[in-house]
């Protein structure tokens, strides 16, 4: 009795374990995960992301909240991505730490807001099969190493935020044809500022204006460099560079006082009180970045996700900084300008 118990409880397990097999239980999980997600993770695994931002200033702050509400509207929520944020407060030695951080907990995916943030990221992920996905980076080719960007090599792919320098210094010229020097306000220590600022300096020279340059190392010079660039030129240009961007309100107050038009590489500053810019939409870069993101997640090699570049740029003017200069602008200009009415940042 119990050896025949036995054997049909035994032909019920196999019939129940073939039952198993030939529904497919496998096959099923792998399923419902995003296409080219590897075997063995599972929705109960979501995909890990890192995403560091290197500073607050309001450009940057609009690519993160972009990035994070457009993977909302992809229905990437906290069940299928978990995303630790860390900012680094302009800091250096947070950005690495930051990053070492990430690399030990294994994410997935680093996403890097600002080129020294980015810089970062690709060293510290070498020899991992981490992917990083930069934002806000002015020339990938030289400070990310990145050879091919419509085919990117790696693991490193993103958005580009340059901008058409030469345009800047076009307006400042349709806005001042006797303009004969321009000042250029950057820090010294962000490679993104010294090559825009590099571009900007071979136009002027094209158009023999005078360049005279502003350099800064931290933010505590900022004022005191503004201020003095003041007295020398006729126009300021300062392109996306964080460590200006931080402290705008003391760069306002000294070209306002000293009636010196200051042009500007992103619609935030002017915003903020900076007099114009021919720039981008840092919501759409956001939003650019985000998509690209899922791309990713979703098993797209990073060599079919090209880095993106503008080919669009607008114009931004500040209307109560144009009036405090007592200026005027082309009324071309004017007709298709984004203005900002707001009062500047002091």
């Amino acid at each position: 009795m119990k050896k025949t118990v036995l054997t049909i409880l035994s032909l019920a397990l196999a019939v129940c374990l073939l039952a198993g097999c030939s529904n497919g239980v496998t096959s099923s999980v792998v399923s419902h995960l995003p296409s080219g997600t590897e075997p063995g993770k599972t929705e109960a695994q979501p995909y890990k992301i890192g995403l560091i931002q290197y500073m607050e200033h309001p450009s940057l702050d609009t690519i993160r909240e972009a990035f994070m509400s457009r993977l909302e509207e992809w229905g990437y929520d906290e069940t299928k991505v978990v995303i630790d944020y860390q900012n680094a407060g302009g800091e250096n030695a947070n950005v690495n730490t930051i990053c070492q951080k990430f690399v030990g907990d294994k994410v997935d995916m680093i996403v890097a807001i600002a080129t020294p943030a980015a810089q970062v990221a690709v060293s510290s992920t070498e020899g991992t099969d981490i992917k990083v996905l930069f934002a806000a980076v002015n020339d990938p080719q030289q400070d990310l190493g990145i050879k091919t960007p419509d085919k990117p090599e790696g693991n490193v792919t993103g958005t580009s935020d340059r901008i058409p320098v030469t345009s800047a210094i076009d307006l400042a010229l349709k806005v001042d044809p006797d303009l004969k020097t321009f000042g250029m306000l950057y820090n010294s220590g962000e490679s993104n500022s010294v090559n825009a600022a590099a571009e900007a300096k071979k136009y002027c020279e094209e158009k023999g204006i005078e360049v005279v340059d502003g350099t800064v190392s931290n933010s505590s010079e900022i004022q005191q460099v503004a201020t003095t660039l003041c007295g020398k030129v006729d126009a300021i240009f300062t392109t996306t560079d964080n460590s200006i961007a931080t402290s705008i309100g003391v760069v306002v107050d000294a070209t306002r006082t000293a009636k010196v038009p200051w042009y500007v590489g992103a619609d935030s500053m002017v915003q903020d009180g900076a007099l114009a810019a021919i720039g981008i939409d840092y919501t759409e870069l956001g939003a650019k970045n985000a998509d690209m993101a899922v791309e990713l997640i979703e098993g797209k090699p990073v060599s079919e996700v090209p880095v993106f570049f503008f080919e669009t740029y607008q114009t931004y003017l500040n209307q109560n900084t144009l009036d405090a200069l007592g200026i005027t602008f082309p009324e071309d200009i004017l007709k298709t300008a984004n203005v900002f009415t707001d009062q500047p940042a002091t």
